[in-house]
């Protein structure tokens, strides 16, 4: 729980809340904005849960997801938007009618699997936790020992919810020591982030991976090698990084990060911009 700043979704007339998510739809895929919807919803789930184990919590509430618009949409000069609340916190940078950053982009899931009422075995982010899994199996011991960084998964994203990337060296097994299975696996895996955005904006980041090399891209992990326990993930290649975490609650509730290292909040399209254009 934290203090959000914004308008929330339960201040607002209804052809509001419709405009506001139809704004949330514009920087997502039809796939990804309905997670955004099911993680929003879940919190009908997590409060009768939290009430149930005797937890003193915040209150859950589908209505408490902030909107904020920095500067004036339209014309020549940039502007932003965020929604942000429980488990959901999306950041999309605009200049001159195109999206020019669309990270930090952040999804969560408290329950991650639904184990009990109506949405019982509902996994809303069951792909970036199956596929990532599904790759440990295919390592053999030594590309095990090479990827697994962290003998026990870490609290939390190592990013955490910084403003600024701060993060090593990339670390663990880098994909040119993949097969050819494997290298396919985690290029699924790292489709599953990218592809979060629509395809236009989606294919400049894999262009971007590309022009890196995605053979010097690395994957890191803690924890336990299966889903029988927590469990850590981390993609890091260039300004590229994806974490992922279920250590909470048993092993069943989810943070995952896509981050941009030089560009969160379209800090460098801006940069560029004041260096071709302005005196600094």
């Amino acid at each position: 729980p934290m203090n959000r700043h914004g308008l929330a979704l339960r201040d607002m007339e209804p052809n509001q809340r419709d405009l506001a998510f139809k704004l949330m739809s514009t920087g997502l895929t039809d796939r990804s904005y309905e997670q955004a919807r099911q993680i929003i919803a879940l919190e009908d789930v997590l409060g009768p849960l939290e009430k149930e184990r005797g937890v003193k919590s915040f209150k859950r509430d589908p209505e408490l997801y902030y909107f904020t618009i920095f500067g004036t949409p339209g014309g020549d000069d940039p502007w932003a938007w965020r929604a942000e609340g429980h488990h959901v916190s999306l950041h999309f940078s605009v200049w001159k009618g195109e999206i020019i950053a669309m990270t930090p982009f952040f999804f969560g899931a408290n329950p991650a699997e639904v184990r009990k009422g109506p949405k019982n075995g509902l996994r809303i982010l069951s792909h970036r936790e199956d596929i990532a899994i599904d790759l440990m199996s295919n390592f053999d011991e030594g590309q095990k020992k090479k990827a697994i960084i962290y003998g026990s998964a870490p609290n939390d994203i190592i990013t955490y919810n910084s403003s600024k990337v701060s993060l090593p060296v990339e670390e663990g097994l880098s994909i040119s020591k993949m097969t050819g299975t494997q290298r396919a696996i985690i290029e699924t895996l790292i489709s599953e982030y990218i592809n979060q955005v629509p395809e236009e904006l989606a294919q400049k980041k894999f262009d971007e991976l590309e022009k890196y090399g995605l053979e010097n891209v690395h994957f890191a992990w803690g924890g336990a090698t299966d889903a029988s326990g927590e469990h850590y993930y981390r993609i890091h290649g260039g300004n590229f990084v994806v974490e992922f975490d279920n250590r909470q609650n048993g092993a069943n509730h989810i943070h995952s990060v896509w981050r941009d290292v030089d560009n969160d909040f379209a800090e460098d399209v801006m940069r560029q911009h004041l260096l071709a254009y302005h005196v600094l």
